[in-house]
């Protein structure tokens, strides 16, 4: 229904309601107005009160209730749900499922899936294929599928951590299409339009031309994002971004440095319908340059999370200058230009007055990681030194040109000089001012605009070489180089060939000097190239991803298709490049989901003409039995009125009918007191629905399931270990398990599991005799349990010294009949049963697995070791202290629950494959154990 999540399985029913009016005049009609017959004697019975009186029409608020109780069982019939699913137009028709699986549909993916899944879930009961078309995948061949096929793949799908060109997949869509002209096209959208958001829906128009579609959009909270992040002089700012107006209007963003720790919130609120606001932190500059990552607090998305690396750093620069005209006109000085273009992004130290030499040793000593030099001859001396060591140590020295320059003779400068200068007018003169005419695309000022406003009118001219042109980042209309750069060392020289200020050129005063100069300011500090300078932007050298984030904005290892960036990469982040740092520790490079220019804006579907449905965000609620037992109340309730109208109530309550009331009361009290038969229990255990639920959902598929200790947190770990063990079983293998169980060993069925794991609480009651009783049947039927002592000791079954978690085990162990045990050999099948492993770590590596001991071969045989595994059967019992569940336990954004110790970098991915060895072993048994006696048994066959 248009505004309320309401919907009716059998909407044709409610044509019944067109009938009430006429029931209503049927029902005004009963009883008929009684007939009058005139008969004198009864003119005695007049003055006779009587005690009854019965009306000669149904009164109104009756009628009312008898219609109320109509339209109830009409609305019943009709099947009403709450928040309904998805519907579609047919039942029949193949669906085609589109799922928008960018980073703004992150935040609310489980929403998503589960609308995918009661889909697949009604294909499946219609008996009709499915195409499930992940928009982030254009070049995967598309094809309609089982239902069972398409649900084993949508558990595979993630949201990824860039954005999705919806328009790329078009042609796969249109050949998909056009193999299945009765398709029926449902787009789970998450309503973000990145820039091509409208090529995509008029190019879905065209395709789905006279076909029913139907978008799903709405109805969640909609995504927020970070983008252009700005360190300025009064603080750090980053702006926060969402497509919806709509959506939430506050928040706090978070932040973080490199190792996770936190250095501060800043709270940000939308106005009305703003679509972007700021979050500023006030902070100290020295905190904030630790800053590497900011995040929106609650928003489990990539986009919501803006990395830092040393770009955004605010560094202080010195400025020096040679000049001593500056202190008469303060306003055209060098230091002036200087100052106000490096404010937005720099803390200008201007040099006080005094030599030259000496503000250089200043800065030298204060470790400043860059310096500019206005119009600076020589510097001589031993300063001359230092500042070579300075630049080759790392510093960028920025020279600018001037009347002192031109006629020293100063070698610390990218290229060689000539001395004096050329000056419109003068021996080496233009005949007009020359144009800034192109930016080297190999240096730091690609992409940047050409401005056609600077001028310049006298410059100090580099001597021509066959190296100049791969030193040149600006050049002029004639071919002259603006700015040359070279490396030295781990540093940097850059040479402007024009002065600071507005003597020589308008450069000062253009925009582009602020750019440019931003652009240098972010090579200091910046990664070391080959050859020791710093790397600037188009260089050619490509760092490699280190650290990526996965959709959910969380961090993890760099996937196999994620590429190298360059060393400078500012662009948006792809499927080639997802977000994340790239690079060395010393040099990182971070990557964004978002650049500074992105806008997220609500996407247009209006040329699709499509049928909008909103997201779901509680499950499905059949409203049936509650209006069925509505109706029933107003039956009953009708009942009683007519019994009461009818003067049944008088009569039952005379004391004529006592004697009856009083034997029927000590009848219903007499059989109430009388216990039933003892074998009048058995069938109504035997009917336990809970129990049969339990086996229904035990026997739908494969489950791993785990004993319920009584410990809330104990188990709320046990279940999310399980779980995520699931998940990577099913990503790594062909095993695709169901939603793992708890178990209540008294109480519930063991035999329906392959496996069970069992964590030891030390201070847990020991389960009951009857419940190790049914746990020693399960290990001997074939079933296999894991303890789980969770406290790595290394230890036996049976030592003298044990922790309190091998005591408890031990108890319980003590009434089963357990075989003799043995730490797990190198060569046991559980080495090697899926992954190839050493030992079996979970969130400790000290504990050791222990397995049912093997027999010793026999030491005439062939060979003197033991074999991989003796007989056809599973170790019935696993134990070990590593607390794999704790090591497995991920939260629903996919953070680990739990840190590991001592915290290994691939500890969690091996406990991850432990647990997978395990699970397989006790599937599949020994199997992999007949491939170590291959040679042997084909020398017995004779081969």
């Amino acid at each position: 229904m248009p505004g309320l999540p309401l919907a009716f399985a059998q909407p044709l029913v409610l044509l019944g309601l067109v009938a009430l009016p006429i029931l209503w005049w049927l029902l005004r009609l009963v009883p008929p107005r009684p007939r009058r017959v005139t008969f004198p004697p009864t003119r005695l019975l007049a003055d006779i009160a009587p005690k009854e009186e019965t009306p000669a029409r149904t009164p109104w608020w009756l009628t009312l209730l008898r219609l109320l109780l109509a339209a109830l069982v009409i609305l019943a019939a009709a099947g009403p749900m709450w928040n309904p699913p998805v519907s579609t137009a047919s039942a029949r028709a193949p669906l085609v499922v589109l799922i928008d699986d960018g980073w703004s549909a992150a935040a609310s993916f489980d929403t998503r899936l589960r609308a995918a899944g009661e889909l697949v879930a009604r294909a499946q009961a219609d008996s009709r294929g499915v195409a499930l078309v992940p928009l982030s995948e254009p070049t995967r061949d598309l094809s309609v599928e089982t239902p069972d096929a398409a649900a084993a793949r949508l558990r595979l799908i993630r949201p990824k951590p860039h954005a999705v060109e919806r328009a790329d997949a078009l042609p796969a869509i249109g050949r998909l299409l056009a193999a299945t002209p009765e398709a029926e096209v449902i787009w789970l959208a998450d309503g973000v339009d990145l820039g091509r958001g409208g090529e995509f829906v008029s190019g879905l128009a065209r395709l789905t031309q006279g076909r029913p579609v139907t978008v799903v959009t709405g109805g969640v909270r909609p995504a927020l994002a970070l983008a252009a992040a700005d360190n300025a002089a009064g603080g750090l700012s980053v702006k926060v971004l969402r497509a919806d107006p709509d959506g939430a209007g506050v928040g706090t963003v978070r932040a973080l440095d490199l190792r996770g720790l936190p250095l501060g919130d800043a709270t940000f609120a939308f106005g009305g319908s703003d679509r972007e606001t700021d979050a500023r932190f006030d902070l100290p500059v020295e905190i904030r340059n630790d800053i590497a990552r900011l995040e929106i607090a609650g928003e489990a998305s990539a986009g919501a999370v803006q990395l830092l690396d040393k770009r955004w750093r605010r560094r202080t620069v010195g400025v020096v200058t040679g000049s001593t005209s500056e202190t008469a006109q303060p306003l055209l000085a060098s230091t002036f230009y200087l100052g106000r273009a490096l404010a937005p992004f720099a803390d200008a130290r201007i040099a006080e007055r005094g030599a030259p030499v000496e503000a250089v040793a200043q800065f030298i000593d204060q470790r400043l990681p860059m310096m500019v030099l206005a119009d600076v001859g020589n510097v001589a001396g031993e300063t001359r030194e230092r500042l070579a060591r300075w630049v080759d140590d790392g510093g960028v020295l920025v020279r600018f040109a001037g009347p002192r320059l031109a006629a020293a003779d100063d070698d610390l400068v990218p290229v060689r000089l000539r001395r004096g200068g050329r000056v419109l007018g003068g021996s080496l003169s233009w005949e007009q001012p020359q144009r800034l005419a192109s930016f080297s695309h190999d240096g730091p000022f690609a992409g940047l605009p050409v401005p056609d406003d600077v001028t310049v009118t006298r410059q100090v001219l580099a001597e021509p070489d066959s190296s100049l042109g791969d030193h040149t980042w600006a050049a002029l209309a004639d071919g002259t180089p603006l700015v040359t750069a070279a490396k030295r060392g781990k540093g940097m020289v850059v040479l402007f060939h024009v002065t600071a200020d507005t003597r020589w050129s308008d450069l000062p005063m253009s925009g582009a000097f602020v750019e440019m100069l931003r652009r240098i300011v972010g090579l200091s500090g910046a990664t070391v190239g080959p050859d020791g300078g710093p790397t600037p932007q188009g260089s050619g050298e490509t760092v490699a991803p280190t650290r990526i984030l996965d959709g959910h904005g969380v961090f993890g290892p760099p996937p196999p298709t994620a590429r190298p960036v360059a060393a400078g990469y500012a662009g948006r982040a792809t499927a080639d490049n997802p977000p994340g740092f790239y690079g060395p520790p010393e040099g990182l490079v971070a990557v964004n989901t978002l650049t500074a220019a992105d806008r997220p804006r609500p996407l247009d579907l209006a040329p699709l003409g499509a049928r909008i449905e909103p997201y779901r965000a509680a499950e499905p609620q059949d409203l049936r039995g509650p209006v069925f037992l509505g109706a029933v109340a107003l039956a009953l309730i009708d009942a009683l009125v007519v019994f009461w109208l009818a003067g049944g109530l008088a009569r039952l309550t005379g004391w004529r009918r006592a004697p009856a009331a009083l034997l029927l009361g000590a009848t219903l009290a007499l059989a109430a007191a009388v216990p039933p038969p003892a074998h009048a229990a058995e069938p109504a255990r035997a009917a336990d629905p809970a129990a049969d639920d339990f086996a229904a959902k035990a026997t739908a598929g494969t489950r791993l399931a785990y004993v319920t200790t009584g410990n809330a947190e104990v188990d709320a770990i046990s279940k999310a270990g399980l779980q995520s063990l699931t998940v990577f079983l099913g990503q790594r293998t062909a095993l695709e398990a169901g939603e793992p169980m708890g178990l209540d060993i008294g109480r519930d069925e063991l035999a329906f599991f392959p496996i069970i794991y069992w964590p030891i609480v030390p201070d847990a009651p020991k389960p009951s005799a009857q419940a190790l009783a049914r746990v020693d049947a399960y290990m001997k039927q074939g079933g296999t349990i894991l303890f789980d002592t969770r406290d790595a000791v290394e230890a036996t079954p049976g030592s003298e010294t044990a922790s309190p978690g091998m005591k408890a085990l031990r108890d319980i162990l003590g009434s089963l009949d357990i075989p003799e045990l043995e730490p797990i050999p190198r060569e046991h099948v559980l080495t090697k049963t899926f992954f190839l492993l050493r030992d079996f770590p979970g969130r400790f590596t000290a504990g050791r697995l222990w397995v049912e001991a093997m027999p010793v071969a026999d030491p005439d045989g062939p060979e003197e070791r033991r074999p991989a595994r003796a007989g056809d059967g599973v170790s019935s019992i696993l134990i070990t202290s590593n607390d794999l569940a704790g090591a497995w336990a991920t939260r629903p954004d996919g953070q680990a629950l739990l840190p590991l110790v001592p915290g290994e970098p691939r500890q969690r991915e091996h406990a991850f494959r432990a647990g997978a060895n395990i699970v397989m072993y006790a599937l599949t048994g020994n199997y992999k154990a007949d491939q170590v006696h291959v040679p042997a048994l084909l020398e017995r066959l004779g081969q």
